[in-house]
């Protein structure tokens, strides 16, 4: 689940899924209702009220989200997780994983900060091709 004004997530969405190995991901904006949904199952209420309580508040959210299965993944560990679902040479990103998860948050979070200053904030969505639409939960 990625920021859904966010324009570095947008092109993150189309970088992934042009770098695939297989279809397997499904993406959903953390604006989202089925998003809301789905980080309560994987977090519990009270870490989801956490992390979507930036969007509550009207300020982006903070981090990346991925579940799978029944576990719930954030920040630079959702990323790397992401990185193995790509082709080579992008999933052998995935051996950051290594270095220890407080390091590289805070380059992460550093990153996410200031994602609307360097990339740009987008009102609008842009209509997505229908392979593309296939891949969005909500």
């Amino acid at each position: 689940m990625f920021d859904g004004v966010c324009n570095l997530c947008d092109r993150t969405i189309q970088f992934i899924v042009d770098h695939e190995r297989s279809a397997s991901l499904r993406f959903a904006s953390l604006q989202s209702d089925i998003a809301h949904d789905l980080i309560e199952k994987a977090f519990g209420s009270d870490e989801a009220k956490r992390l979507l309580g930036g969007i509550r508040e009207g300020r982006g959210p903070d981090s990346v989200v991925l579940v799978d299965g029944d576990r719930g993944y954030t920040h630079s560990t959702a990323a790397l997780r992401i990185a193995r679902h790509l082709r080579a040479p992008y999933r052998w990103l995935g051996a950051f994983a290594i270095v220890p998860r407080p390091i590289r948050d805070v380059v992460y979070r550093w990153i996410a900060r200031n994602r609307y200053r360097w990339f740009g904030k987008s009102e609008t969505c842009r209509v997505p091709t229908p392979e593309l639409r296939a891949r969005f939960l909500a």
